[in-house]
């Protein structure tokens, strides 16, 4: 979706305790809050689809009481579905599986204008052939040989990231914690691990180059080269030009190569943005001080961005979904963080201002432009 100038662009931002809906109404000069919306369940991915002129939210919410769905609202926030008794996601008997939480939901392409994807842990991806109503479980990934010698990161063993595509709707890219990168090239039937080239240095000396079991945190795909990939691992960032048959490290000048998420700029190539944690235990902006870095070459070098950020006593934490970018000519970016605060810049980065805080600790935040 291109959008103008005059369309308005609605943020959601899904935190532990519920979510927080943020809309303008053009120009993104003032954003109305609203919220929460469901309101005591965390929610840890937000999706927006726009295809076949729907306007439906998607969020995997888990709640102690209702277990864990995805459920929808087709008024932009104000009403939602209901949980299903024992949810309209989760594993079959024959699995021996209970679901935690739902960590992405993805929307396929226009190519399959009802299909949705959605990550869950334990680690595994389920499909939806109805918009998002109901979803089962893609039997591919989850049968594979590889599966029972995955082992949870820090946050759980999740299939965090989904990237179809854009050009054939059979080829697939996701990416788990802690297994590693795995595509598809026939529809989800069978998977090849994606690894060549990433370190996994929590393993013993000689094995850190495995064939899988990295604990890669996020990958986003260049808008303009489907096959150019940028990955952040856990420890290490990596560039793929051949959709993720090999990788090779892009951590030029940047003051930690440990962090979670990465975002590509919608419509301009060779650029993307992350958010560098200290790695060493604290998993907090280096130095008390909260910078974005943008590279403009493909990971040749990377620019801090820290206009409007705060840059003392500032130990902050973004996590791997918590930042984004929306589709208007020129995109704005946003990040939320575990200490509740929401940042957006709308000139690449250059300029930051504070759209909300004192939210709960924020998990994920996505953004929508929604035309005139």
């Amino acid at each position: 979706m291109t959008a103008n100038t005059r369309s308005s662009v609605l943020v959601m931002v899904g935190t532990t305790k519920g979510a927080f809906l943020f809309r303008d109404r053009g120009g993104r000069q003032a954003f109305e809050a609203s919220g929460p919306v469901l309101a005591g369940s965390s929610v840890p991915s937000v999706a927006f689809d726009a295809r076949g002129g729907r306007q439906r939210i998607l969020a995997g919410a888990s709640n102690f009481f209702f277990g864990t769905s995805v459920l929808h609202s087709d008024d932009l926030g104000q009403t939602w579905s209901e949980p299903i008794d024992g949810g309209n996601i989760r594993f079959p008997e024959s699995a021996g599986a209970s679901l935690t939480q739902v960590w992405q939901i993805r929307p396929a392409t226009e190519a399959e204008p009802h299909v949705v994807y959605a990550g869950v842990e334990p680690a595994a991806l389920f499909r939806s052939e109805d918009a998002g109503l109901t979803f089962s479980l893609v039997p591919g990934l989850w049968d594979h040989p590889h599966r029972p010698k995955w082992f949870p990161g820090n946050g759980g063993l999740g299939l965090h990231t989904i990237l179809p595509d854009p050009n054939d709707p059979r080829r697939m890219l996701v990416a788990i914690s802690a297994g590693g990168v795995y595509r598809t090239s026939d529809g989800g039937a069978s998977w090849q691990p994606s690894n060549v080239g990433i370190r996994a240095d929590f393993m013993p000396e000689g094995q850190r180059l495995p064939e899988y079991g990295q604990c890669v945190h996020k990958v986003a795909r260049d808008p303009a080269n489907p096959a150019t990939l940028y990955l952040q691992n856990h420890g290490g960032l990596y560039r793929s030009d051949d959709d993720g048959m090999q990788w090779r490290e892009m951590a030029n000048g940047i003051p930690s190569d440990f962090g979670f998420p990465m975002v590509a700029h919608p419509r301009r190539s060779g650029t993307a943005y992350i958010v560098p944690l200290d790695g060493l235990g604290g998993r907090w902006t280096p130095d008390g001080r909260c910078r974005v870095y943008r590279t403009s070459d493909g990971g040749g070098s990377w620019q801090p961005l820290s206009d409007g950020l705060p840059q003392e006593n500032a130990y902050i934490t973004v996590l791997r979904d918590a930042f984004c970018a929306d589709q208007m000519e020129q995109p704005g970016l946003y990040f939320g963080t575990r200490s509740g605060e929401l940042y957006a810049s709308f000139d690449d980065g250059e300029r930051w201002r504070l759209l909300a805080e004192h939210l709960p600790p924020v998990l994920c935040v996505r953004a929508q432009a929604l035309g005139d």
